[in-house]
């Protein structure tokens, strides 16, 4: 798992280095990481880079990699954003042979990179107006773009992305990943992430990205002594009615996920249509390790999930179910599957809110509630009592925003959870999977279609 630290914890662990470290070793370290990660970006392209230069220490960081260049050759340049940088960095960048330029808008056709060292950490979302009109110029003249730490424009804690800031190609950060880095859409304007060694020791990250790696490490896989009972029996009540397609939606996940076998138990219509494409699914009453309900109920099932909370089963709680839940449940093991609105009717606050800052919203559901909550969307988040941090799904395609989506998901973690993996764990390798599998197949594959490919990448896990 990835550490993403907070701007607080790298500023901290900033000054506990410069603490014991040589006058500007820090700053130095940062610069022999960037201008290494710009030597790669310039091998095959045109040697020439465009600095610009804010009044902080990204701008440092920048002309002391720039000065590097310059000393091998490469044609650097520097735009000042303002009349204050870091001198020490500029008088180097100078004596190395870089030169200012006074419009950095006019030289972009002749640069293969451009340095965006404008602002850090501790900047808030937006640009000035002279630096936005660059940001859009580099983006109209497709020129790549390799961000200081983070591109300017983001807030380092939050996804928020205003409509101004710079959109990266590649992020070089130092000490520890920042939040901005992962959570979408501030995600997407930082592109391939390079994290650089500077030796910092922040405190220990309360929110954690998985890699395909911690899901292979962790997920179920069967054993020559597994039976269908031991690989896990989900019983599901979706669909409706009205709603049918939910609960064939939802049983392609469970079954696809590699459940040892799987119970219809919701209503004959659902059943009947379950079966016409999923003939090994059952309908008589039997063991069952864990239970999936909700997606599809719609005006029906009135009281049905105290019903089924009553059987002190592991459960996932989805779409129409999610309004039944009570708070202050207090079940580890039941697993809440909001998306960004539903969450928000459950907080009792705006869409705006949780979309706002979806780290604290699911903070504030695992607490009201007592639950493991799994936030979906392009970012999906994953808390649980008992767990300090907040767990990032690994990260899919926007292709797999589509009706549907959610009930395979639901039903991917309802097969994860008979296994016997702990709710937090299920529902981050649950969504990762369902990503994972989108990523291996782009293009505008149906959910039902992504369902039946899961096979082959939960294979692949250990390949």
């Amino acid at each position: 798992m990835l550490p993403i630290h907070t701007a607080e914890q790298v500023r901290a662990a900033d000054a506990a280095q410069i603490a014991v470290l040589p006058e500007g070793e820090l700053m130095q370290r940062a610069a022999r990481g960037l201008a290494e990660a710009l030597r790669e970006e310039l091998a095959g392209r045109a040697s020439s880079v465009l600095l610009l230069v804010g009044p902080g220490n990204n701008g440092g960081d920048a002309l002391y990699a720039g000065a590097l260049l310059a000393a091998e050759g490469v044609e650097t340049m520097a735009w000042r954003v303002m009349d204050t940088c870091h001198m020490g960095g500029w008088e180097s960048f100078v004596d190395a042979g870089g030169h200012e330029v006074d419009q950095a808008t006019a030289v972009l056709g002749t640069v293969a990179v451009v340095v965006d060292g404008v602002f850090g950490v501790g900047a808030r979302a937006g640009l000035p107006a002279p630096v936005a009109e660059v940001a859009r110029a580099c983006r109209n003249a497709a020129v790549r773009v390799v961000a200081v730490d983070m591109p300017s424009g983001l807030e380092a804690d939050s996804c928020v992305v205003a409509d101004d800031a710079f959109t990266a190609a590649r992020t070089v950060t130092f000490g520890t990943y920042k939040r901005c880095q992962f959570l979408e859409p501030a995600r997407s304007r930082c592109g391939v992430v390079t994290l650089v060694d500077i030796g910092l020791e922040p405190e220990a990250a309360e929110v954690v990205a998985w890699e395909p790696a911690d899901v292979a490490d962790t997920w179920p896989y069967p054993d020559a002594t597994s039976d269908k009972y031991s690989r896990g029996v989900v019983g599901i009540d979706t669909g409706s009615p009205d709603y049918p397609g939910a609960g064939v939606m939802s049983t392609l996940g469970a079954v696809y996920a590699g459940a040892g076998m799987v119970r219809s138990l919701g209503a004959d219509a659902v059943f009947e249509a379950v079966t016409r494409v999923l003939p090994n699914v059952v309908r008589a009453d039997g063991r069952v390790q864990a239970w999936l309900a909700g997606s599809g109920w719609g005006s029906h099932h009135e009281g049905r999930l105290a019903q089924l909370l009553e059987m002190r089963l592991p459960i996932v709680v989805d779409a129409d179910a999610l309004s039944q839940v009570p708070e202050r449940l207090n079940r580890p093991d039941v697993l809440l599957t909001p998306h960004a609105g539903e969450l928000a009717r459950l907080l009792g606050t705006e869409r705006t809110d949780v979309t706002a800052d979806p780290v604290k919203a699911v903070r504030l559901a695992v607490k009201r509630f007592g639950t493991t909550v799994l936030l979906k969307g392009a970012t999906q988040y994953v808390g649980g009592p008992g767990d300090d941090r907040v767990h990032l799904a690994v990260p899919g395609p926007a292709w797999t925003a589509q009706a549907g989506s959610g009930d395979v998901l639901a039903g991917i973690c309802s097969t994860l959870l008979a296994a016997g993996l702990d709710p937090v764990a299920a529902a981050v390798c649950g969504a990762s999977i369902q990503a994972m599998t989108a990523a291996a197949h782009p293009g505008p594959h149906p959910p039902q279609d992504i369902a039946r490919l899961l096979p082959e990448t939960i294979a692949a896990l250990r390949a």
